[in-house]
């Protein structure tokens, strides 16, 4: 008999949210007989919490300050959060509830764990509930409610704050962070080890995340002024920049620079790239190392994504270089000694990926819906 569950996700605040949901549904779609529902959660909150959705674009674009304070306000009043978005989606959300019916319910987003969960206590509806963390190491008390029935983590880092913030850990499970199969090299396209080869040129790709934040232009100019490359920028939703970029670059670099906007195709663009500049956004990191791309990280968003950073150098998934100026002195420290550094990177990545999370995301909600129903069953005997 099909299931249906239910997830929560987000389509404005970044797009990691959307392509976590996206590499889950492509798992049930083709190996389960499940049926997906997703809802925007700000979506059930009417016009106001729409717009707070909506806004987190222009905000981290910015006020980068204005993000950060917003995060730690947060941080300080969960309690406060979740009954504000309760009160807001409470009677859209139990119309959907009686549409769906669903026999599980997933949350991909921090602000609609403790909201949701308010809701079915106050109304003793009994689902199970599962929180799917889309951040790394920094993460909201939001996203660590134990009154979950389960909590998945993709690091261990993860897990640890959810120690922290009281979640017993037999309610947290470890299962990685879930990238979509099309950032996965097919057996024909292996990455191998780079080798410098001064007649072939570099080939470097400058993105940001969906929203398109960073210094792109001052990164590119550092690249094609000290260095045998072409960038591939990526300005994704931001308008305004990729039209500043071409009108700055193009002119002075020619063919070596091509500007893109918001791209459905950018694991392609991975698989062409010697190595990626990004933001230390949890979903692109993931995808490039899903990707097997190498990647330099130029900054982070404050609040959840400021020990991304550091993550990857711990794990030597990549480096972090914060200051455009840096640039040369941190690429020729990768491409001496035959790129040594830059190929340690290429393999560490090989070993660390869980190319089988959303498999196994997908295989442990089913486990507990199975459960949660095997237990109903007996009870009512």
């Amino acid at each position: 008999m099909s299931k249906n569950i239910l997830i929560i996700s987000a389509e404005n605040t970044g797009h990691g949210h959307k392509s976590i949901t996206e590499s889950l549904m492509e798992k049930t779609v083709a190996d389960h007989d499940v049926k997906i529902h997703v809802v925007d959660g700000f979506s059930l909150g009417g016009p106001l919490l729409s717009g707070i959705g909506k806004s987190y674009g222009p905000i981290t674009r910015s006020a980068e300050g204005l993000w950060k304070m917003v995060w730690n306000l947060s941080s300080l009043k969960p309690t406060l959060v979740n009954n504000l978005i309760a009160g807001l989606i409470k009677p859209t959300f139990l119309k959907l509830l009686d549409k769906v019916k669903p026999d599980l319910i997933l949350s991909v987003h921090p602000n609609f764990n403790g909201s949701i969960l308010n809701i079915l206590e106050k109304k003793q509806i009994k689902i199970p509930f599962i929180t799917l963390i889309a951040d790394l190491v920094n993460i909201y008390p939001l996203w660590a409610d134990k009154r979950a029935d389960y909590i998945i983590s993709p690091t261990i880092e993860a897990r640890e704050k959810c120690i922290s913030y009281g979640v017993p850990v037999e309610k947290i499970k470890v299962l990685g962070f879930p990238v979509r199969s099309r950032f996965y090299r097919k057996s024909q396209n292996i990455k191998s080890n780079f080798t410098v080869n001064q007649e072939k040129p570099l080939t470097c790709l400058v993105m940001s995340g969906g929203e398109g934040v960073g210094n792109m232009k001052k990164i590119a100019e550092n690249l094609l002024d000290h260095f045998h490359c072409t960038v591939k920028i990526v300005a994704g939703r931001n308008v305004k920049l990729k039209t500043s970029l071409e009108q700055s670059l193009k002119g002075r670099y020619g063919d070596k620079v091509e500007v893109y906007g918001f791209t459905k195709n950018i694991q392609d663009l991975m698989f062409s790239s010697d190595i990626a500049f990004t933001r230390g956004s949890p979903n692109v990191m993931f995808e490039a190392i899903a990707s097997n791309t190498p990647i330099i990280i130029t900054g982070a968003l404050p609040g959840q994504e400021e020990s991304n950073p550091a993550f990857a150098e711990k794990y030597h998934l990549g480096i972090i270089c914060k200051e455009p100026q840096d640039i040369k002195a941190t690429m020729d420290d990768l491409l001496k000694n035959d790129a040594k550094k830059l190929n340690e990177i290429i393999e560490s990545q090989k070993k660390f990926i869980n190319s089988n999370a959303a498999e196994e995301i997908v295989q442990f909600m089913l486990e507990v819906q199975n459960s949660y129903q095997e237990n109903t069953t007996a009870i009512s005997l």
